[in-house]
């Protein structure tokens, strides 16, 4: 079930963005750090089977109301028992800047991968000088465009901020620990991950 078309906020915005990157012959799904369910309910509607786990009881017991054709896991995704190679693809919005350690989280999901799947997720960072300056602009922008012209939704979830990590943190260490990745800056203070696992 997707959200209303006039709902928006930050997160939902680049959800079109992880659902662009779904390969075709996708059977399995995995969102990591689900919240309040609407990705894995956008999942739900180009890959047969999804999982959606997340450690917040309360935000997850909310997220159940999208659906009861999504398995909904209350657990870390990183320390979750999913065999090596489970799902076709692993995804994950807002959820990055939440890890202890980015390298190891990085790793983990990257190895829930099946071959011929993707790893796609878009993250949080912080700016921090002149070369960002344009996207905080764009940002703003955007972002007072869209909030005059759609319904702002606030998610019932947790957040972490300030994001713990640059912009050229995280573009480095996807890098080092996904070789071949694509990485992405976007406005609304946003950076995307695209990883294919041969």
């Amino acid at each position: 079930m997707s959200p209303p078309q006039d709902r928006w906020n930050h997160n939902l915005h680049y959800h079109q963005l992880v659902l662009d990157a779904v390969p075709a012959h996708a059977r399995t799904a995995l969102d990591v750090g689900t919240g309040d369910g609407l990705l894995a309910g956008d999942l739900r509607e180009r890959v047969p089977h999804v999982v959606a786990i997340d450690t917040d009881a309360d935000v997850l017991a909310r997220a159940r109301a999208v659906g009861d054709d999504i398995a909904w896991v209350r657990g870390d995704g990183l320390a979750a028992p999913f065999p090596a190679g489970a799902f076709d693809v692993v995804a994950s919005v807002a959820v990055l800047h939440h890890l202890p350690d980015l390298a190891d989280g990085l790793r983990r999901l990257s190895t829930l991968v099946a071959p011929g799947g993707v790893l796609v997720a878009v993250g949080m960072a912080r700016s921090t000088g002149w070369r960002d300056a344009p996207w905080e602009v764009a940002g703003v922008v955007q972002h007072q465009v869209l909030r005059r012209t759609r319904t702002y939704w606030e998610h019932t979830a947790p957040t972490v901020w300030p994001p713990p990590h640059t912009y050229a943190q995280i573009r480095q260490v996807a890098r080092h620990e996904l070789p071949g990745v694509r990485w992405r800056r976007l406005p609304l203070w946003r950076y995307a991950l695209v990883w294919h696992r041969p």
